[in-house]
């Protein structure tokens, strides 16, 4: 919902009433993920995108039923083995998509949502997708690390899904949860899809160089909120930074403390070392390999790693920390300038994230997208 949430707002705001279209699952290959949405206006104006063109059509007109009989559904879409080019995926996967009538009415907390996404506060929209009762279809709870707003309609069934639906926000993943109809546990017949919001995961680049800058550029692309640090106040300026949400001027590896002290990093978080110099790199190091952090990496040639892992050897660093340091930085894409070199480094970023090898897909079987 976040893609098109601008788009939504705007018919909320006005009185008005959207469709409101959500992948809430996928099964095999699919080229959206879950929480992917596309919004259809009153005046028939589309935003977003469910599944990149496959199926659009189709849940176009499910949205226009929708908003004119007032009642969700859930449909699921998928390739046809008699008829390939019949309405589904071609890719060959499944997915569910959720449609449901988007007011004033239908959600009252809309604007709260988005508050609390544009201020960067964690929250989580648990819908009911599925039920015995179509009633319940598309009511919803607004849950928050320490609120909750909303009912399904059903004590047992509320205390569930928060405390289910604060789990997938701490880990920032959405998906559907399952329970009988009044909320039991290990039970089937109503399944929520929660949409997590949390916070955008952060990149801090540690050197105010041009590699910085395309780099920023590149994290920005992905959706990282970017902050460049660097202790010399004539390289660390906002304008050679138009990418990056923060430039600070401070020492590196003081700064990269204080933000683990209060709390501002976390397992998401990717921290590129880019400084090429002993006095910035070492020190910073010390501090980053022993965060629980998502990814470091740092900059340098071959014969500079050798001396920095020395170096961060004779300060009391282990073995088992070493192995977390990505050195030198990036995958080998053969990267020459600045911006291909942001490529690289955002490329080791993602195949660490998800798991993949870094290798062409014409020399790999099997899934493409990794779910871990």
């Amino acid at each position: 919902m976040r893609d098109v949430l601008d788009e939504l707002l705007a018919v909320w705001r006005a009185g008005g009433t959207a469709g409101l279209s959500t992948v809430v699952r996928t099964m095999h290959s699919a080229p959206r993920p879950p929480g992917a949405a596309m919004v259809v206006a009153p005046d028939g104006s589309v935003a977003g995108s469910v599944s990149g063109g496959c199926v659009e059509s189709a849940v176009y007109e499910v949205s226009a039923d929708v908003v004119a009989n007032g009642r969700p559904e859930l449909q699921r879409y998928g390739v046809s083995d008699d008829e390939a080019f019949a309405v589904g995926l071609t890719c060959g996967g499944t997915i569910d998509i959720f449609t449901e009538p988007v007011s004033r009415r239908t959600f009252p907390q809309l604007q709260t949502v988005a508050d609390d996404i544009a201020a960067h506060r964690a929250v989580a929209v648990a819908t009911v997708i599925d039920h015995p009762d179509p009633t319940w279809q598309g009511r919803r709870i607004v849950v928050g690390p320490d609120f909750a707003h909303g009912s399904v309609g059903s004590g047992r069934a509320d205390n569930a899904i928060v405390d289910d639906a604060r789990g997938l926000l701490a880990a920032g993943r959405s998906g559907v949860l399952s329970y009988g109809p009044d909320g039991q546990r290990q039970d089937a017949g109503m399944d929520v899809f929660v949409a997590s919001h949390a916070p955008p995961p952060r990149m801090i680049i540690v050197g105010a160089i041009d590699f910085g800058t395309a780099l920023a550029a590149q994290a920005a692309l992905l959706g990282y909120r970017v902050t460049v640090c660097d202790a010399r106040p004539v390289f660390a300026t906002a304008a050679r930074f138009p990418a990056a949400d923060d430039v600070v001027v401070d020492w590196p590896h003081r700064y990269l403390a204080g933000e683990a002290e209060r709390g501002a990093v976390d397992t998401r978080t990717a921290i590129c070392v880019l400084t090429h110099d002993a006095k910035f790199d070492v020190p910073v190091l010390e501090v980053a390999l022993r965060l629980d952090v998502g990814y470091v990496g740092v900059m340098g040639s071959r014969r500079t790693h050798d001396d920095r892992m020395r170096r961060l050897r004779e300060i009391g660093l282990t073995d088992n920390e070493l192995r977390r340091l990505s050195s030198p930085i990036g995958l080998d894409l053969g990267a020459r300038t600045p911006e291909e070199t942001a490529v690289s480094i955002a490329a080791e970023i993602i195949s660490s994230r998800w798991g993949g090898g870094g290798r062409p897909l014409t020399e790999t079987d099997g899934r493409i997208h990794h779910d871990t």
